[in-house]
């Protein structure tokens, strides 16, 4: 599935201090085929790099805003499972410290999983606590948060019916999102439909609903806002792929009440057997995103000198 690069990685996935469940990345969320050491991510707007290590767990990132500034977050585990998470945060070339933080993680598997995540800047100053706890099917079921401002309590509902399957999360007896997914039988297979539903302060607000195909590709993303008039979510907008023969995303229509937009999409391939875009280009605006992917070495066959 493709992956948009942007300078909002961190911002969504170091820096935000909202209740989540804990993330741990690997090669292929980043859109990367094969044993890969280091990305780099060049784009018009700034650049992006990325290390894993051998078993395909993301290491380190890294955001260059321009040549003085700049994000370095180091992620570190033990067993498989994330241990430790530091962000430094550089302003002129310098460690600010203020802004620089470290997420330590506390996982006790008895009887039921039970994570805590402890949020320290630099500074020694203490950000946030962020306890998660599952339920006898690793489900996640409860992130309680904890900071100079009080205490907040998420609370993950589950229900089945039919072929739908639903999770509700309310934050202090409100509901904040409802994320509902269901089997859809087609011509083609099976398509899974993601609906996400999102509140403020309990009333409905906007939603999204994700279509996958059986080979998990994104086909289509569909934007609903709330009408308030009507009771009911309207469709606002409606971003449809298609694929290629050999699965790489080809064009992007965008279909709204008034208007309908194509994008396409240009891509340059490394040589290595795992085959990885190095390039790829956007028309008609022009933009550009350029990787380059360096590989751990393959394993020396058997009986074969090790150089």
């Amino acid at each position: 599935m493709l992956k948009n690069y942007t300078l909002l990685f961190f911002l969504l996935t170091t820096l935000n201090l909202v209740s989540q469940e804990v993330q741990i990345f690997k090669v292929q969320d980043f859109d990367l085929n094969g044993k890969v050491q280091s990305c780099l991510v060049i784009t018009d707007y700034g650049r992006e790099l990325f290390e894993f290590a051998e078993t395909g767990l993301l290491t380190k990132t890294v955001t260059q805003y321009n040549d003085t500034d700049q994000d370095i977050t180091y992620y570190r585990y033990e067993g498989g499972e994330l241990l430790e998470k530091r962000m430094e945060s550089y302003k002129g070339n310098v460690l600010d410290a203020a802004t620089s933080m470290v997420n330590f993680y506390v996982i006790d598997s008895l009887p039921t999983k039970r994570v805590s995540e402890k949020i320290i800047s630099y500074d020694k100053e203490f950000l946030e606590l962020q306890e998660y706890e599952f339920d006898e099917e690793d489900r996640l079921t409860k992130i309680t948060t904890s900071n100079e401002e009080g205490v907040d309590e998420m609370i993950l509902e589950y229900a089945a019916y039919k072929d739908e399957n639903t999770v509700n999360f309310w934050l202090n007896e409100i509901m904040q999102k409802s994320i509902r997914t269901s089997d859809r039988q087609t011509p083609k297979g099976i398509h899974k439909a993601i609906l996400t539903k999102e509140y403020v302060d309990g009333e409905p607000n906007i939603a999204f609903e994700e279509v996958f195909d059986s080979d998990g590709k994104l086909i289509s993303r569909e934007t609903f806002g709330y009408d308030f008039t009507k009771k009911g979510f309207v469709s606002e907008e409606k971003k449809l792929n298609f694929y290629d023969s050999e699965g790489m995303l080809d064009r992007v229509v965008t279909k709204s009440e008034n208007a309908e937009s194509v994008k396409e999409y240009i891509f340059q391939f490394d040589s290595n057997p795992a085959k990885n875009w190095i390039k790829k280009i956007v028309t008609p605006d022009n933009s550009y995103v350029t990787r380059r992917i360096t590989y751990y070495p393959d394993e020396p066959l058997p009986n074969e000198p090790n150089e």
